[in-house]
């Protein structure tokens, strides 16, 4: 019976590696592909030889074209990839150690706190001092956020779930009258930025800003699997990991940073998209199952699908128009709320 159990689980896996595989590569083509202006994939893949140094017959010979390619699509794709990736990984971490599957960072109010941050560095002023301050003060307001959700939703050695939920709700209302008050007192360029932020989009991202977040998603990524194995004890609960040799508080605090870094290099440059760290890293558990290792790099690798199918949809649904990101996720995300709360409250009567 077990080795059946472990079979069907690494056929799974397998099952759930492949689709992923197909899914970001068919994503990655169609959205160089598409566009106002047509490319074919044959040019995309010529380009990408090229830049490598092998020349070939494919590559594009229209300056147009491989401009459009490398200075507007490529970023947007390598930033969808990295944010969705952050994004979600930022989710998994945050449910393993709140230890309930509603903690996602949009939801309780972290994604809010770091847009705060984020606006607050374009009205003083301090955003003309380079893409990198703007992360900075989006990572602190994301850091307070989380910091805030934690102590307050933690009693008694748990976290209280109605809490969680009342602390967000109210770390969101604060963000939201924070952003109403600096858009008051904001000149017409800064509230433009202002509400792109509270909106989302991919819309604009650079080589220089991908640079900044690569090194951070992959260091949140890789510090997250490596805590992989203690989120796993953290699992079975704070006194029997404990027994087992975890620093509970440790991890809970050097996992808040992580959370904070990854949230607000995010928000920092693509705004608040909301539900992207609560559907993937279920959706993947639903697959392969709770064991964090797996379901940390499945987490990326799906969030970094989402984002590129979200992103292509924003920027095809309106002929020449590009819709905010924030909005197709939620349109996701949002019903997929109601499924949990429905299935929760199906199998033990809702959450205590």
């Amino acid at each position: 019976m077990a080795a059946a159990r472990s079979v069907n689980h690494t056929l799974r896996g397998l099952t759930l590696t492949l689709t992923l595989a197909a899914l970001l590569l068919g994503g990655i083509v169609a959205s160089a592909v598409l566009g106002q202006l047509s490319v074919n994939p044959a040019e995309v893949g010529g380009s990408l030889l090229r830049a490598i140094g092998i020349q070939n017959a494919w590559a594009p010979t229209d300056s147009i074209v491989e401009s459009t390619l490398w200075v507007v699509r490529f970023p947007r794709i390598a930033m969808a990839l990295l944010v969705g990736a952050a994004l979600a990984v930022a989710g998994a971490v945050m449910q393993a150690i709140f230890g309930n599957p509603l903690a996602e960072p949009g939801v309780v109010g972290v994604s809010s706190g770091a847009a705060l941050g984020a606006a607050t560095a374009i009205v003083v002023g301090v955003a003309a001092l380079g893409d990198g301050a703007i992360a900075l003060f989006a990572f602190v307001g994301g850091l307070l956020a989380t910091l805030l959700v934690y102590f307050v939703s933690r009693a008694n050695g748990r976290t209280e779930v109605v809490t969680l939920l009342l602390t967000g709700i109210a770390v969101n209302a604060f963000a939201g009258a924070g952003l109403a008050f600096l858009l008051f007192v904001a000149d017409s360029g800064s509230r433009e930025q202002i509400v792109f932020w509270q909106l989302g989009s991919l819309n604009g991202s650079r080589w220089s800003e991908v640079l900044i977040v690569a090194p951070v998603t992959a260091i949140g990524l890789v510090a997250a699997v490596v805590l992989a194995r203690p989120f796993d004890l953290l699992a079975l609960g704070e006194r029997n990991a404990r027994h087992l040799g975890v620093n509970v508080e440790r991890l809970r605090i050097v996992s808040i940073i992580m959370v904070a870094l990854l949230t607000g290099v995010a928000v920092a440059f693509c705004g608040i998209i909301a539900f992207v760290g609560l559907v993937v890293p279920h959706a993947m558990r639903m697959v392969i199952g709770p064991a964090h290792r797996q379901l940390i790099v499945a987490s990326a690798v799906g969030g970094g699908v989402l984002l590129v199918f979200s992103d292509l949809l924003a920027r095809s649904v309106v002929p020449g128009g590009d819709l905010p990101i924030g909005l197709l996720t939620s349109l996701i995300g949002g019903p997929f709320f109601f499924y949990l709360l429905f299935r929760q409250r199906n199998r033990s009567g809702g959450w205590a």
